[in-house]
């Protein structure tokens, strides 16, 4: 019997991704054992500082991707909007299964049903992404949106504690943990975007031709793969990463694709918006051109105020 060892992150969504992938291979190959290693990252070490404030790019893949080109591991799973838009040479996205619900979740106390428009003034609203901070500051500028770091489980025990009034997380992740009751508004797109690539995972092999890579690709879902192609060409052609507040999302339909954009600057006072449609064989210059018309539109002073403000010179510390 052929083993094949599966790299993950060692949290409990990291392990319950792995473990859908591996159950999703086996189904296919009964005769292939697939073992889950569990990889400690660089973004599990520093828990303490917020995401962009650390500014390393791979912060939760790097390992993972050491670990294939020394043969540590034959594959590895990964939140696709965890992914860098390059990948590193000698590896390759094996597969992107079909995707779940990309869409942000506003979560509140066990058994409450809370809303952005109803939460009261000041209400501690918890995120730790840049790009949510500042849509629930451009939707209510009278929130206290405060940086949160933790695995989902932990968010929301701060929230059951009473630390914060609501969490704002990926509403994939907590279906994938078992916990979309708690789901208390599905933010809604195109007026809120996900990050690009949310509701994804990505399947990352060596890209060798081995047995791990042919196994895996048997677990591609096309218009999953064009709507995520699309999202990362955006976020690539805009130079963006986790420390610039950018939305995205494309929706495949018969033939074609439809793809929304957002840039915003940090407190959500200024955003650029656009969407464009192109046929589903192209998805990358789909997300090209939509960048384009976003830097056309004013988005690139807005790239150029959150810049100066992410990374100040040292006479503005």
């Amino acid at each position: 019997m052929t083993t094949l060892r599966l790299g993950s992150r060692g949290s409990l969504l990291a392990i319950a991704q792995a473990e859908m992938v591996r159950s999703a291979l086996v189904r296919l190959r009964p005769d292939v054992q697939v073992e889950i290693v569990r990889i400690r990252t660089t973004g599990d070490r520093l828990t303490d500082a917020p995401l962009p404030a650390i500014g390393e790019k791979g912060l939760f893949t790097m390992e993972l991707d050491r670990g294939l080109l020394e043969r540590e591991i034959d594959l590895a799973v990964h939140s696709l909007k965890d992914l860098p838009t390059e990948i590193a040479d000698g590896l390759c996205i094996g597969a992107i299964p079909g995707r779940e619900d990309p869409r942000d979740v506003l979560v509140g106390p066990p058994g409450q049903r809370v809303t952005l428009a109803g939460l009261p003034s000041g209400a501690r609203v918890g995120t730790s992404s840049l790009r949510r901070r500042a849509l629930a500051l451009a939707w209510r500028r009278d929130l206290a949106v405060v940086d949160i770091r933790g695995n989902v489980d932990t968010r929301l025990r701060k929230v059951d504690t009473g630390e914060f009034q609501a969490v704002i997380l990926a509403g994939a992740g907590l279906r994938r943990l078992g916990y979309g009751a708690r789901a208390g508004e599905w933010l809604e797109a195109p007026s809120w975007l996900p990050a690009p690539g949310q509701g994804a995972l990505a399947v990352v092999t060596r890209e060798d031709a081995g047995p791990a890579h042919r196994l895996v690709a048997t677990l591609d879902d096309v218009a999953a793969r064009a709507a995520v192609t699309a999202e990362r060409a955006l976020l690539r052609e805009l130079e963006a990463g986790c420390q610039v507040p950018i939305g995205a999302l494309a929706i495949p339909y018969p033939g074609g694709l439809r793809l929304w954009g957002l840039i915003t600057n940090l407190d959500g006072t200024r955003l650029v918006r656009g969407d464009r449609t192109g046929p589903l064989a192209r998805p990358e210059t789909l997300g090209v051109e939509l960048a384009r018309r976003l830097l056309e539109r004013g988005g690139d002073s807005v790239l150029a105020e959150v810049r100066a403000q992410a990374f100040p010179t040292p006479d503005h510390p």
